[in-house]
């Protein structure tokens, strides 16, 4: 029995070394990376200063966002990252691609368009879904055009993005900094904090975390190309030109599932300089994109599949052997979860009876009973089970970087899962790349579901209110005053206006900007009579809320507080839709609900 128990081992032991000590290499070159990060005094490669961010001139920018059936999530999108971003509005625009066969994500960008002037729709041609790199070439289309409509605009710089990204208010102006040295510019992407019950997100996390501090920061030391991560990636209007002359004028592969892994390839092998912008805490906060990824088990197997076919296996397809020689440590690197992953679950199966068996052999200096095999599977055993633990560790060191030491404990619960998510999900990425090809059809776009961050997740790091009052309304010692003389039980802003130092419509603009909420007292022409009613008069009465209109599958409400769980959890009860709020002060409340409720 232990015989075969050693045959079987085996293999599985030596992949493990082998691999173990092929990420050895790469936990070398990032520490030498995040070294020549820290001492450099080279403006490209040192992380630059405030002042020179906002000295370097700003490039007008487009984002492209590709979606399909995102109609839920996309208004969210767009009013978070237009209004938080600090860049002038003059200077970005937003491109957002859609399918004729998509009416509700129309009407919502359509909405969207309506308050921000600097939102574009880009419909597709045909009817979808096609791939995200099809979409993505229309809205490129669709970007020339705008350019040619008179409008004597030239955008300098592209940004790729999703419809449940939440963009750091400083992307745009870090890409500005770095476009001057680099074509290709890829920011840091990080999933937003979920409870640690959430295990398969939490996977997420972890791994985000360790391959943004390792195999990013080691690739460009290593001579590796930087893949895009599909979003927070820049391409300068000179890549996207190359690439459209190269290409056939399909700047992004349409065929491909991972059309940012393959153009993070292709933009290295013209030899335009690429840029990976390491993970960098400013303002109380990681300067990255955020999201939610897939936050269970089916969801997320069905997310890497599209991944792994990609990278894994289509991506043989687009380049011979002669294009890839250059690479071809990093092109091990990506693919060997071919491998690896088949193995994943076996390896936490070694793990526990090499850990058993090895403490066994040493405690009571038994041979292990194996015969000639055990004399080398032995060592071998104890080498793949110090390195697993090794960069255990260093996984967990990544993630609490970011998420604190809480969540980084329980990194070697979420290895035992990500080994089962990877197991199942390149079992179907192999079926469906098989199935495809035996029967010459194309792979089609796998979309996962998106959810958008509540606002609590989205306002992190926001001002204090008596900061944003200040050089506005009030001096920096009357707020001093104010805050010596409030008493314990009255609310800042409501101390101030009792002192006569603002006015509620100065409080409530200050409250609307901390918050991020649109303001202002809806005109007579878009409140829906009908709509009022939406709510039970209590409800209403007791939240001071008025829904005064509904627009794509949106319900409107114009309300005297911010809302909080409690308000959005009982509206909730009388309404499915997703709820868009409106600030307005206790008099124009008081206004609304004469008229409306009364």
């Amino acid at each position: 029995m232990d015989h075969w128990v050693a045959l079987l081992l085996t293999p599985l032991a030596f992949w493990i070394v082998l691999s173990g000590l092929d990420d050895c290499v790469v936990d070398v070159a990032a520490a030498l990376a995040w070294l020549r990060h820290a001492c450099s005094t080279l403006p490209e490669l040192k992380s630059p200063t405030e002042s020179e961010l906002d000295a370097v001139p700003r490039r007008r920018m487009a984002v492209f966002v590709a979606t399909w059936h995102e109609q839920r999530v996309i208004q969210k999108m767009l009013d978070n990252n237009v209004s938080r971003q600090n860049y002038s509005s003059c200077d970005f625009d937003f491109f957002v691609g859609v399918y004729p066969n998509d009416g509700p994500t129309v009407a919502a960008v359509r909405e969207a368009m309506k308050r921000h002037p600097n939102v574009h729709l880009a419909v597709c041609p045909h009817d979808g879904p096609t791939s995200k790199a099809d979409c993505l070439n229309w809205i490129y289309q669709r970007m020339l055009l705008y350019e040619e409509e008179g409008r004597r605009v030239r955008f300098e710089m592209v940004l790729t993005h999703d419809a449940e990204d939440v963009m750091d208010p400083d992307e745009l102006r870090w890409m500005n900094y770095y476009a001057q040295w680099n074509d290709f510019i890829q920011i840091p992407v990080l999933a937003l904090p979920t409870p640690l019950r959430e295990i398969s997100h939490g996977v997420y996390c972890d791994e985000f975390c360790e391959y943004q501090f390792k195999d990013a920061m080691a690739r460009p030391l290593l001579g590796g190309f930087i893949p895009s991560n599909g979003v927070g990636t820049g391409f300068s209007r000179k890549a996207l030109e190359m690439l459209a002359a190269t290409h056939s004028n399909r700047i992004f592969e349409p065929g491909c599932l991972t059309e940012d892994y393959e153009n993070g390839f292709r933009v290295a092998n013209m030899g335009l300089p690429q840029k990976f912008i390491p993970i960098e805490l400013r303002h109380g906060r990681v300067i990255a994109t955020r999201e939610f990824f897939p936050r269970s088990f089916e969801p997320a197997v069905r997310q890497r599949s599209r991944w792994i076919t990609g990278i894994g296996l289509q991506s043989w397809e687009y380049h011979s052997w002669r294009e890839t020689a250059r690479y071809l440590y990093w092109f091990w690197r990506d693919r060997k979860s071919l491998i690896g992953n088949i193995v994943g679950p076996l390896t936490n199966l070694f793990f526990i009876y090499g850990s058993v068996t090895l403490a066994w052999a040493v405690t009571s200096r038994h041979s292990w009973g194996l015969g000639n095999t055990a004399a080398w599977l032995a060592p071998v055993s104890a080498a793949g089970l110090v390195l697993q633990t090794l960069h255990m560790g260093i996984r967990a060191w990544c993630s609490s970087r970011v998420y604190g030491w809480r969540f980084a404990a329980a990194a070697p619960v979420r290895v035992v899962a990500a080994n089962w998510i990877n197991f199942f999900a390149t079992y179907r990425a192999i079926r469906t790349y098989a199935i495809a090809k035996w029967h010459g059809r194309p792979l089609r776009w796998v979309k996962t579901d998106h959810a958008y961050p509540n606002r609590a997740a989205l306002i992190t790091g926001r001002r204090k209110l008596g900061d944003i009052l200040v050089g506005h309304c009030i001096s920096a010692h009357q707020l001093q005053m104010a805050l010596d003389t409030q008493p314990p039980d009255c609310r800042l802003g409501v101390h101030l206006i009792s002192l006569g130092l603002i006015t509620e419509e100065d409080l409530y603009a200050a409250l609307a900007q901390q918050n991020q909420l649109p303001t202002g007292k809806p005109e007579p022409s878009a409140v829906s009579v009908p709509v009022t009613r939406a709510l039970p008069l209590a409800v209403a009465r007791k939240w001071r809320v008025l829904p005064f209109r509904i627009a794509a599958g949106e319900l409107y409400l114009a309300g005297a507080e911010i809302p909080g769980e409690a308000m959005n959890s009982e509206i909730r009860q009388f309404s499915s839709m997703d709820i868009r709020f409106q600030l307005v002060t206790p008099t124009e409340y008081l206004e609304l609900a004469a008229q409306y409720l009364d």
